[in-house]
């Protein structure tokens, strides 16, 4: 069962932790300045598609990601942690209007996140990106849909 409430991690877990479920559970595209309160000057930052080495560089990312998109909203299901990092369990969802006919797109995914001076100085994304993009585009969702339905059987 998927617990969709906010994470509350103020109790046991360090600073940085608190911080960065904090900020990703009210990010939005009117506040990306929120990720320089999270993210080490230095941070190292990878997902399927990048990665990207320095805050500004991430920070430029995400302008960039953001930029098109409708709406984009993280929900914590689950925080493992250990010293200093953790696996970090959320659903996005999110609007694009060119993707998935507007409509909204949610998908599952984790991070590796570590922390260094009250910040994260290291963020690895494990999702499926045909999820969360190539099977959104119309012509090649539709194919890749079909090459799953297939290899399925």
């Amino acid at each position: 069962m998927q617990n969709n409430a906010p994470q509350d991690t103020s109790t046991t877990s360090p600073f940085w932790l608190n911080n960065f479920v904090n900020v990703y559970q009210t990010l939005s595209t009117d506040n990306l300045d929120l990720l320089s309160k999270i993210y080490h000057r230095d941070v190292i930052f990878i997902d399927p598609i990048h990665e990207l080495k320095g805050f500004d560089n991430l920070f430029e990312y995400f302008q960039n990601l953001y930029q098109n998109l409708s709406t984009c909203d993280f929900v914590i299901t689950n925080i493992i942690a250990e010293k200093d990092q953790a696996a970090i369990y959320w659903t996005m969802s999110y609007q694009h209007p060119k993707l998935n006919k507007g409509k909204l797109i949610n998908v599952i995914g984790h991070s590796h996140i570590k922390g260094y001076e009250d910040k994260v100085i290291y963020h690895r994304d494990y999702l499926d990106l045909g999820a969360m993009l190539y099977e959104q585009l119309p012509v090649l969702g539709k194919l890749i849909k079909l090459i799953k339905q297939k290899a399925a059987k």
